[in-house]
């Protein structure tokens, strides 16, 4: 695929949610056909040689990315929900965030042993976030592919936060330093 500007469609909200905080609007980039287009494609052509077979995307944001990824990889898609949002038994994992902690959930028949995994969100930050998906998908006996983010904020260093849990490959679209 060639080269395309993600950062361009990507708006800089100063003092967002709170004073000091640039938030990176990404919805720009979502509503454009092109760029939505072009960050799918490039995520899914990345791993594409990887024999994914599920993609975990977790609430909320990380199900715009991570559906059509896995969409464009044939792989199934499995959501990462806040506790009580899924019907039937799940497995959870705790994480810690910027400023707290949070859990996420999976089915418990979501992922089966041997399924490639792919972890797929518009954002990784501290890393929290990922790294418990990574311990689900452990947990019920998958083979992580890798990380694919639309954006990562390399100046909190998730990189190094994800290679405590996993050796995995981290791919990110726009880094932001």
């Amino acid at each position: 695929m060639a080269e395309f500007d993600f950062e361009s469609l990507i708006v800089d909200l100063p003092d967002y949610p709170k004073p000091g905080v640039v938030f990176k609007d990404i919805t720009p980039l979502l509503g454009d056909a092109d760029g939505f287009a072009a960050v799918v494609d490039t995520i899914a052509e990345h791993f594409a040689d990887c024999g994914v077979t599920k993609v975990v995307g977790a609430e909320a944001r990380g199900f715009m990315v991570g559906a059509p990824v896995a969409r464009a990889l044939h792989a199934g898609f499995v959501p990462a929900r806040k506790p009580g949002k899924l019907p039937r038994e799940t497995v959870s994992e705790d994480f810690d965030l910027e400023y707290g902690s949070d859990t996420l959930q999976i089915h418990a028949d979501a992922v089966k042993p041997g399924d490639v995994v792919l972890i797929v969100d518009d954002l990784v930050a501290t890393g929290g976030t990922a790294n418990a998906q990574v311990r689900l998908v452990e947990k019920l006996g998958g083979k992580l592919a890798g990380l694919g983010f639309l954006m990562e904020l390399e100046f909190l260093g998730p990189r190094e936060k994800i290679a405590e849990v996993t050796d995995a490959e981290v791919f990110s679209l726009v880094q932001v330093k």
